[in-house]
């Protein structure tokens, strides 16, 4: 019992992994989500594979159902990015990072490098949301002052 789940997560990872390498861009998610989707992929493509070509297990049925899974899968990872991550499917967009986040991981924290050190914009704005942190009182005037050298000294 216990060998049959931890083989159906296996698959799951596998046929979700391949779904997310099928669909260009990233796609930030945690590996149970990713294992989901394989599994929910591998249900739907064997159901669809059994349906065409009957329970007869031969090379053929097999690779049907290993194919219709990863189809599948790639079609849960494209409407994952495009209904929550309201992301496009293609064109260059597709290959961003969704908004607040990075390549790092989740949304980048602040003091954090900017991506390109060399682009005014990203210091200015840094130093704008430095100066509301301030006089928030979230952080110090030294911290403020500190933070604010770190950034200039980039440029």
């Amino acid at each position: 019992m216990i060998g049959a789940i931890i083989q159906a997560l296996i698959i799951g990872f596998v046929i979700g992994g391949l779904a997310r390498w099928a669909v260009p861009g990233p796609d930030p998610m945690p590996i149970w989500m990713t294992t989901l989707f394989g599994l929910v992929g591998s249900l739907i493509g064997s159901g669809i594979a059994v349906t065409a070509f009957g329970r007869g297990i031969d090379s053929g049925t097999a690779f049907s159902a290993w194919l219709l899974s990863i189809i599948a899968a790639s079609l849960l990872v494209i409407a994952y990015r495009h209904f929550v991550q309201h992301r496009p499917i293609t064109g260059p967009d597709a290959h961003k990072p969704p908004p607040g986040r990075d390549r790092r991981g989740p949304a980048a924290t602040f003091g954090s490098p900017p991506k390109s050190a060399s682009e005014p914009d990203d210091v200015s704005e840094q130093l704008r949301r430095l100066g509301e942190l301030r006089d928030e009182g979230v952080i110090t005037p030294e911290d403020f002052e500190r933070k604010k050298a770190e950034l200039l000294a980039r440029m």
